[in-house]
């Protein structure tokens, strides 16, 4: 196998099992799975989705996955509408299968969009786009069954709480639903975001529902219109908006919320930074029914009372 190809596939975020060991190679890359064989000049290592063959020659250390001290959950309740936490990494799967109850469908009259789950009081955030102008909002809960099946629970009456157009977000909030639990999803904490970095997304893109998509951050701080986004190669599509994008460890990271057209791999998201402050102000951009369109206008600057060079 070339080194390239191998580099490639070393640095994907997996499963890792108990009994896994933690391979160091000597270009500076990782990757932890099950030894299935050992030769006198290669290593199988079995790393969930792949069987990768590494020559020895490029290894520098082995290690029992048991004595890497894995990152503690350290979820904290400070916050009024959400949760942050520090995740431990694990596969696309299982991070989806954890954390995929807290994604959900927002239905208007005109059309559907994505939103999530961030307080387990039913707060749920869209962005503004998929529910500007309107005021009969949907969301359908993908909650997971006895039988471990995800099953449909369309909720209607959401309440719209709060819209940001500048920033593109929406708070809305859930009813309380009898015999549903709902399961929110955790916002990361502030932490730099490194271009390269592997995300996945969850979405219904098109009204296909519980879609994941997956890719790298390609720019953490793209400029658009004077704000900044996180530029992605995970698939964004009409339906994706408003969805989670996820880091490795589950946590998010922004907002999914447009493309350009007639491209691939160039979807952006809002960070999670403008998110936080998007819903520690929430107050300020409170909704309201009966004056739905706070107006505004940009004064005229003073005009000069006579032609001629301006003042210094």
């Amino acid at each position: 196998m070339r080194m390239g190809l191998l580099v490639a596939l070393v640095t994907l975020t997996l499963s890792h099992p108990v009994t896994a060991e933690v391979i160091r190679l000597k270009s500076g890359h990782s990757l932890e799975g099950d030894i299935l064989k050992e030769q006198a000049d290669a290593l199988y290592v079995d790393i969930g989705i792949d069987v990768i063959r590494v020559p020895l020659g490029q290894i520098e250390s082995r290690t029992q996955s048991e004595e890497i001290e894995a990152t503690p959950a350290a979820t904290s309740s400070s916050h009024h509408l959400y949760h942050e936490a520090t995740l431990t990494r694990k596969s696309i799967r299982e991070l989806a299968e954890e954390y995929g109850e807290g994604v959900v469908l927002v239905q208007t009259p005109s059309g559907l969009g994505s939103g999530f789950i961030v307080h387990e009081s039913g707060f749920c955030v869209t962005n503004y786009h998929v529910v500007e102008k309107e005021t009969k909002i949907a969301v359908t809960i993908f909650h997971r069954g006895t039988n471990g099946e995800f099953n449909r629970r369309r909720i209607d009456d959401v309440r719209i709480v709060a819209l940001n157009p500048f920033f593109d977000l929406a708070l809305l909030q859930i009813p309380p639903q009898k015999e549903l639990t709902i399961k929110p999803v955790f916002l990361a904490p502030e932490r730099e975001l490194q271009n390269g970095e592997d995300v996945f997304a969850i979405g219904n893109p098109l009204g296909l529902v519980r879609s994941i998509s997956q890719g790298i951050i390609s720019t953490k701080n793209r400029n658009i219109r004077g704000l900044v986004y996180i530029q992605t190669t995970a698939d964004i599509n009409p339906g994706n908006s408003g969805g989670p994008l996820f880091n490795a460890r589950g946590e998010v990271i922004g907002v999914t919320n447009m493309k350009l057209l007639n491209a691939e791999g160039l979807g952006f998201a809002i960070p999670v930074a403008y998110l936080k402050l998007f819903l520690d102000n929430h107050e300020a951009y409170a909704f309201d029914r009966n004056n739905p369109n706070s107006g505004y206008r940009y004064l005229d600057p003073p005009r000069r009372k006579s032609a001629g060079t301006a003042p210094e």
